[in-house]
């Protein structure tokens, strides 16, 4: 994007709409978009089991035909010496060309199946975070407050990174093992039942290994799983209050608190990984036992009968081939485990309810004029800790209203309520006679701004995060928005103006500048309702002049709601709300409520005023 351009790029990626696709999601329907592939990729290991197949013949057409002349009955025979005649070099030949043909279909076929694999795979963790992600934007802030974003980011990235290497490595490889499998075991019963029962007698205990193995991997790993998303919710948590772990000198104990949750998801992983360490070892002793008994009664059988050498050979090839399939799943088991622990975990997030969805029938709200109305609205988080009582306020449109009171006494989650954030749990909001629950959630936060004490920028240039309150905004519109901020005051100043990059949360600038771009934000968005909480809390004066100034350009003609704790800041309110105990207990303007000796607000004003007092005589 160029900010001097005033041209600001809209995401491409799709939206997922159909929330309850999104709920219902199945591997088989991430795989659907791709049967064509997944198609040919079947195709491609009809091949490699062909050849699989294959590969032991051209080895047993020498030794019976050519080395031993033991091979000269049968059809095999025929077709040889329809092909190349008896002679014991031509048929060398074609045995040494059947192996670079063979060779060849197995590459090829080799080749695009772990193309298309590989293809699939990206794209269906494409599609699974991309859904995953929409999810975890629709869930509500109450969700939002409950969980661990550490946790979160290791469901978006390793959960489906796991899903991925399955997919890649093991989803169609368990297909060639299982088509070789049986197609093995046909030739085997063909060539000689006897000894084909014998080589299977071991499977019903390898089975039995693998089951048992495979589900104690499972639990393990998903305590694996489950330790790696507390331990990256530490990192995330430290790394994004690094300041504050500095400032306090905390490093040794934040170094001491990941150690633990490292030192305890070493425990949870070396569990897992002895589990699986047994699981091959004990299929390859298994499968060593099994190739001894076909040697053993192969050997016998084919001195005491006519049996060939090439076929005992072909046999015992199999036998080997045969297992090895076996042996690749038992392998394959640690990644079916952790992808499907991952997909356990996101489908948690997928299917989670706690969400605020548009009621059926809900329509897109019309150009609002701001009349609010809170009426009797109760809320609590749990029954037993109410943090709203029967509050009611009405906002005239056009005009600004101040909540004020204690911390903790519920005035954020006023407007939170407004924005539809939550919902009450008693009574309702309105807005222009709209019952905000009857109407679509975006077409409602659209119309409105936010403030808030706590600005956040995101990583990006100046330009962006003005634009961020309307990415259409033309380039004039972000200047005279960016003017009316008072933000052009050290916008100016920077090499690249607009473009210069702000860092993470914007904290290579100083708090009023941040204040000012949050302002520019919410004037270049232009909603008829504004909300601020606390908008100069902890500014200097000097900056918080620049913002009041620019804070009186950004509420004129619109209807303004102001949480404060400072007074000074709400004089000039059309009325003052003071809240406490989630309960609304005066009302009224600034004048009225000084008027009452024993108000609520009247104590708070001279707590304030004596203490502003007390700080100008010490200076």
């Amino acid at each position: 994007m160029d900010p001097e351009k005033g041209t600001t790029e809209k995401g491409t990626a799709p939206k997922q709409e159909e929330k309850a696709a999104s709920r219902g999601i199945t591997i088989m329907a991430l795989l659907r978009p791709h049967r064509r592939a997944l198609w040919l990729g079947l195709l491609a290991i009809a091949g490699e089991s062909v050849a699989d197949l294959a590969a032991p013949w051209p080895l047993k057409i020498v030794i019976d035909n050519v080395l031993t002349h033991k091979g000269a009955h049968g059809w095999l025979y025929d077709l040889i010496t329809r092909t190349v005649g008896t002679d014991g070099q031509q048929i060398l030949m074609l045995a040494c060309i059947s192996v670079l043909v063979i060779a060849a279909l197995d590459a090829v076929c080799t080749y695009a199946e772990k193309y298309i694999t590989t293809s699939v795979g990206q794209w269906v963790t494409h599609d699974l975070r991309r859904t995953l992600y929409a999810q975890v934007q629709r869930l509500s802030l109450a969700y939002h407050d409950q969980s661990q974003t550490g946790d979160l980011i290791s469901r978006v990235t390793s959960d489906i990174d796991s899903i991925q290497s399955f997919i890649v490595s093991g989803l169609l490889s368990i297909l060639v093992d299982v088509i070789t499998l049986i197609g093995m075991i046909g030739v085997l019963l063909w060539i000689d039942p006897q000894l084909t029962l014998i080589a299977l007698a071991v499977v019903p205990v390898l089975f039995t290994i693998v089951y048992t193995y495979t589900r104690r991997v499972k639990k393990a790993s998903r305590e694996v799983r489950k330790q790696e998303g507390r331990m990256i919710s530490v990192v995330q948590e430290v790394l994004s209050s690094i300041r504050v772990v500095k400032a306090f000198s905390r490093e040794d104990y934040e170094i001491n608190r990941l150690e633990g949750e490292s030192l305890e998801t070493v425990e949870a992983s070396l569990k897992a990984r002895a589990l699986k360490a047994k699981l091959v070892p004990l299929v390859g002793i298994v499968t060593a036992v099994g190739t001894a008994l076909v040697l053993y009664f192969g050997a016998n059988k084919a001195m005491d009968t006519n049996l060939t050498p090439g076929s005992i050979v072909l046999f015992l090839s199999y036998i080997g081939m045969m297992y090895k399939p076996m042996q690749d799943i038992s392998k394959i088991m640690d990644s079916y485990s952790k992808a499907d622990i991952g997909y356990e975990r996101i489908k948690e997030v997928i299917s989670n309810k706690d969400e605020l969805c548009d009621q059926p029938g809900a329509k897109d709200l019309p150009k609002l004029k701001g009349d609010i109305e809170f009426e009797h609205v109760d809320f609590w988080y749990s029954e037993d800790q109410p943090v709203l009582k029967d509050v009611n306020i009405h906002v005239t449109p056009g005009t600004m209203v101040a909540l004020v009171g204690p911390t903790g006494s519920g005035k954020t989650t006023i407007v939170n309520l407004l924005a539809r954030f939550y919902d009450p749990v008693h009574g309702r909001v309105t807005v222009d006679g709209f019952d905000i629950k009857a109407v679509k959630q975006a077409s409602l936060r659209n119309q409105i701004s936010f403030v808030l004490q706590d600005t956040v920028l995101f990583s990006g240039t100046i330009w962006d995060n003005i634009a961020y309150g309307r990415p259409e905004a033309t380039h004039a519109e972000i200047v005279k928005a960016a003017e009316a901020a008072n933000a052009m005051e050290f916008i100016d100043k920077l090499p690249d103006r607009f473009g210069a990059v702000v860092g993470e949360r914007g904290l290579t600038l100083s708090g009023g500048q941040r204040q000012r771009i949050a302002i520019a934000r919410a004037i270049v968005r232009n909603s008829p309702i504004l909300v601020m909480d606390e908008p100069t809390s902890g500014l200097d004066a000097e900056s918080e002049q620049l913002v009041f100034d620019a804070l009186d350009r950004l509420m004129q003609g619109k209807t303004s709601i102001v949480i404060a704790h400072r007074l000074s800041t709400v004089r000039s309110a059309a009325c003052i709300y003071v809240v406490k105990d989630g309960g609304i207990v005066e009302s009224g303007t600034h004048d009225e409520l000084l008027q009452r000796p024993d108000g609520a607000y009247k104590q708070l004003h001279d707590i304030q005023f004596h203490t502003d007092e007390a700080e100008a005589v010490a200076v």
